[in-house]
């Protein structure tokens, strides 16, 4: 996916920074070309003030969308997610953010998972930022209950973690 998206975009940054923006927000294009999230429109505008860029392009990008039917899909089905790394602490969860060495390397959701289970601990949601889409992707996980030293220690030896922050 991200090729077609770097290969139709390559020489139209400003439309490529609205391209990520989308994705990483999680919003929809309708079939009237507009920006949406579930049924709710997002002002072109704020689109464009939030990235830098003039509406134009945002207008431009969303056109550029629904013109090329690989993307028109993508766009037209992609859908944001409740991500519960900011209110963790108001609902008594706990928030691992593991750092990876390398965000491409196989296995380490797996890995992570099957140590936080292993001490006793549930998950409620794993969340993988995309190392196309961010420059410093990072792997959360959202749990229920304490997490201990020991745990925190089990994890900085899996192979792949650079570091890994508790909050």
């Amino acid at each position: 996916m991200w090729a077609v998206i770097k290969e139709k975009f390559k020489n139209h940054p400003a439309q490529e920074k609205v391209i990520r923006l989308l994705l990483e927000r999680g919003f929809r294009i309708n079939d009237e070309g507009r920006v949406v999230s579930g049924n709710m429109e997002i002002a072109h505008t704020q689109i464009a003030n939030e990235i830098g860029v003039d509406r134009r392009v945002v207008d431009s990008t969303c056109e550029a969308i629904l013109q090329n039917s690989s993307l028109k899909q993508i766009f037209r089905n992609v859908r944001t997610l409740p991500f519960l790394k900011d209110v963790a602490p108001y609902l008594g969860l706990g928030v691992i953010i593991i750092t990876p060495d390398d965000a491409a390397r196989k296995g380490l959701l797996g890995s992570v998972a099957t140590a936080v289970s292993e001490h006793g601990i549930v998950i409620r949601q794993a969340v993988s930022d995309d190392p196309y889409l961010t420059e410093k992707p990072r792997l959360t996980i959202i749990t229920e209950g304490r997490i201990s030293g020991e745990l925190i220690n089990t994890l900085t030896k899996i192979k792949g973690v650079s570091s890994v922050t508790v909050s």
